[in-house]
């Protein structure tokens, strides 16, 4: 039996800048999703790239491609300013040898100005014409300049950039410089961290941000939120790629940049610059699987260790010892490591510390820094507002990571020390990451981001610890739509395993993502029923804030409520409503009015 075609691909996409598969610019092409590809196709795909490198004048560089559960990933690196004319190479590469070995490609196409994926010498024509019309003629010899000047160079689809921050200078792509019109002696760095990971990234670039200020820079960050200049926002959104990286890094009034690094910005564009000072790996838990060729743990990993290849001999890359993938995967990066633990006796913070690299963990209750020459007491753990009074573990390893940052960035730890004594106090410090409002009759309520199973059992394990007295668990509940329906039945099975007393379904109001309204709230209300939550302790209000309204009109004395809210118009509502319940000493069984 003969083996089934693979349709064309499922994705083609640019990468611009470091990223999974190289260290540099370049596109991949996604085959179809659940597709087997053949070695000999694969093998056709790459001399089609080496015959289209030759005929385009590009040099040679890294071809890559990753196997994965359905299908390949089929990439290769070429010139930064060509990206566009790179994915079409790539394309043309694939569906021709589709076409060369008797497969369907598609339709043809027919209309001009598109290859024929049959007259090779016709199509490498075009794509030269495609290519040298993308082509900045002055970019070659700015690269080198800024290079040998020891600088970034920053390029998008519009701007080129040299220099970072306040030591930068930005300029329109049809109208380069010379490298003699650029004022070098003007330009710069800043200092740099990134950080990733699949929980604990936006605390820790808040808290690493809310440091760098102390420290008397003036610090731009990105997040999902949005992208900041010294904690006042600029512009509201999800900034956590490399656009809003290089938004802020071109922003001369910046001195320091701390940015959010999201696992959907590494797969898509890579990262936004070849270099950082700092950078940071929260953990590693189930998230986002099915998606560009990532479909477990270990390839999850990769991708967020692709912040290793902006780290060089001088830099550090701060990893979370108690994440045994991230332990793991340790191995295969070669650059300069520190480790960060609710332990400091971890076997790799005693080893960091033997061999002068900086660690920081939990030591008899409070947190220890070693900055490769002597420990620092930060204070006691139970008195830093984000840990709850020690109790959110979770936090304790944020609050140690960016600590481990901030000093790999040069910051005092008596800087560090203050920043961690107070802050969290305010719930404005940290927005929908734990906060907690205590209402009239012992009714306590925490908002948190808890996004996936891990993620949601940090969050109601620290809430079943803070309310060890009684009274019930009420719980909000919903998912994303682009999750699989395994991932969604996942996340239901952990929150029935804290045996919540009350679950209230919502929609996720931007995050349908392809879905009906309810269809995710009918996934998790099955899966809920079958990890042993009655059917009578299970609602349903689709509306995020007339979600939040319902569970506290149930909430009696002594209850919990937990809050996971996404959407940062849901979050300011909830916590607007919540805001306005405590000024007005509400109690539980009194009218939900007003907010």
């Amino acid at each position: 039996m003969s083996e089934p075609a693979p349709l064309p691909f499922d994705d083609l996409r640019r990468l611009t800048g470091p990223n999974l598969y190289f260290a540099g610019p370049g596109a991949v092409l996604e085959t179809m999703v659940g597709a087997p590809v053949p070695p000999a196709l694969i093998e056709d795909w790459k001399r089609r790239i080496a015959r289209a490198r030759a005929a385009l004048g590009w040099p040679d560089g890294p071809v890559t491609v990753r196997e994965h559960a359905s299908g390949a990933s089929l990439a290769f690196a070429a010139p930064g300013d060509m990206l566009y004319a790179a994915a079409d190479v790539d394309e043309w590469a694939w569906l021709s040898a589709l076409v060369a070995a008797g497969r369907a490609a598609g339709e043809p196409a027919l209309q001009p100005g598109h290859p024929s994926f049959v007259d090779e010498d016709a199509d490498l024509r075009l794509l030269r014409a495609v290519a040298a019309a993308e082509c900045l003629p002055r970019l070659p010899a700015l690269r080198e300049a800024a290079r040998a000047h020891g600088l970034p160079l920053l390029l998008d689809d519009e701007h080129l950039s040299i220099g970072m921050g306040s030591g930068s200078r930005t300029w329109d792509n049809p109208a380069l410089p010379t490298p003699d019109d650029v004022p070098w002696q003007d330009l710069h760095t800043i200092p740099v961290a990134l950080v990733t990971g699949s929980n604990g990234k936006t605390t820790t670039v808040r808290l690493l941000t809310a440091i760098a200020i102390a420290h008397g820079w003036h610090t731009a960050n990105s997040c999902t939120d949005g992208i900041y200049l010294d904690g006042g926002l600029i512009e509201g959104g999800d900034y956590s790629g490399p656009g809003g990286a290089r938004s802020l890094l071109r922003d001369r009034r910046t001195q320091a940049a701390i940015l959010e690094t999201a696992r959907g910005g590494l797969l898509r564009r890579g990262l936004a610059i070849e270099r950082a000072d700092v950078a940071v790996v929260t953990n590693v838990s189930p998230d986002h699987f099915g998606e560009y060729g990532i479909h477990d743990l270990d390839g999850l990993a990769d991708v967020k260790l692709t912040v290793a290849r902006a780290i060089d001999a001088d830099g550090m890359l701060a990893l979370n010892a108690d994440n045994a993938l991230l332990r793991r995967h340790a191995a295969r990066v070669d650059v300069p490591l520190a480790w960060f633990s609710t332990d400091d006796d971890h076997p790799l913070l005693r080893q960091a510390r033997a061999e002068g690299r900086r660690s920081c963990g939990l030591r008899d209750g409070h947190l220890r820094l070693f900055d490769g020459t002597r420990t620092h007491d930060l204070g006691a753990v139970a008195d830093m507002p984000l840990t709850l009074g020690g109790l959110a573990a979770h936090n304790v390893q944020n609050c140690a990571a960016a600590a481990l940052a901030a000093n790999g960035l040069g910051i005092a730890p008596a800087t560090i020390a203050a920043v961690l004594a107070r802050f969290g106090r305010d719930n404005r410090d940290n927005p929908g990451r734990l906060q907690r409002w205590v209402l009239g009759g012992g009714v306590q309520v925490y908002v948190d981001y808890a996004h996936n199973p891990d993620g949601l059992a940090q969050f109601l394990d620290l809430v079943r610890q803070a309310h060890r007295d009684g009274g019930r668990l009420h719980l909000l509940l919903g998912q994303a739509g682009d999750r699989s329906d395994d991932a969604i039945a996942d996340l239901a099975a952990t929150a029935a395993s804290f045996r919540p007393d009350h679950v209230v379904l919502k929609d996720m109001d931007g995050y349908l993502r392809g879905r009906e309204s309810g269809e995710v709230g009918r996934l998790l209300r099955a899966a809920l029923l079958r990890h042993g939550v009655a059917d009578g302790a299970i609602d349903e209000c689709l509306d995020e804030l007339e979600a939040v309204r319902s569970i506290l009109s149930a909430a009696r004395p002594g209850d919990s409520l937990a809050l996971p809210v996404h959407g940062s118009a849901a979050r300011e509502r909830v916590t607007a409503l919540l805001d306005h319940l405590q000024a007005h000493a509400w109690s539980a069984g009194d009218p939900v009015a007003g907010d």
